[in-house]
């Protein structure tokens, strides 16, 4: 089945986005691309952020869903996070514009954008707490727990995309070998004998 209009413009919208940043979408140009009148957008989305928010989240649904498969698949809780922070990294570097406007600040109240964002940390603590079950990772509470990898994952990004880190340069680490360190040390302190208890 064809796209309809609105999944059209919600794509035009996060190519524009990849191609020149936030600045560069506008309704009125995204509608020109998709080949509607100046107005059509305006049926779809209030405003731009509207329809930036539309893109934030459906960019989060889709990282959902990925994790999903993978856990229906049968994967290990441990390998499922490990793949979850390595897809973090993976998007943030190829889509730096959609991962920066996804954890950016935001001046309107999109249902959608709360309920994916709501969901995607939801997956990610229940695969921490699965991680912990399993003895991969110390005890503690899993949102903070799943705070502390988020956040490294998410600097380590950060980092690579500036220049400040590379496995043959500065840090003498990629992001994905950080996310493997972290996880290594988190697991060695879950196999310490007497470690405590959650």
């Amino acid at each position: 089945m064809p796209p309809d209009t609105r999944d059209q413009l919600v794509e035009m919208a996060a190519r524009l986005l990849d191609e020149g940043g936030v600045e560069a979408v506008t309704l009125r140009e995204v509608g020109r691309l998709v080949g509607v009148s100046h107005n059509a957008p305006y049926k779809h989305f209030a405003s731009k952020e509207a329809l930036l928010a539309t893109i934030a989240a459906r960019e989060l649904v889709r990282q959902r869903t990925a994790l999903a498969e993978a856990i229906r698949r049968g994967r290990s809780a441990e390998a499922v996070l490990r793949m979850a922070l390595r897809r973090y990294v993976a998007w943030a570097q190829e889509y730096p514009a959609r991962f920066k406007l996804t954890f950016g600040t935001w001046s309107i109240d999109s249902e959608d954008l709360r309920l994916a964002a709501h969901e995607a940390q939801t997956m990610l603590v229940d695969i921490v707490a699965a991680t912990q079950e399993a003895g991969a990772l110390p005890p503690g509470d899993p949102v903070r727990l799943a705070s502390l990898l988020r956040a490294l994952a998410h600097g380590a990004a950060d980092l690579a995309s500036a220049g400040h880190l590379a496995s043959d340069g500065k840090g003498h680490a990629s992001p994905d070998d950080l996310v493997d360190d972290l996880l290594h040390y988190l697991r060695g302190v879950a196999s310490r004998p007497g470690r405590p208890s959650a």
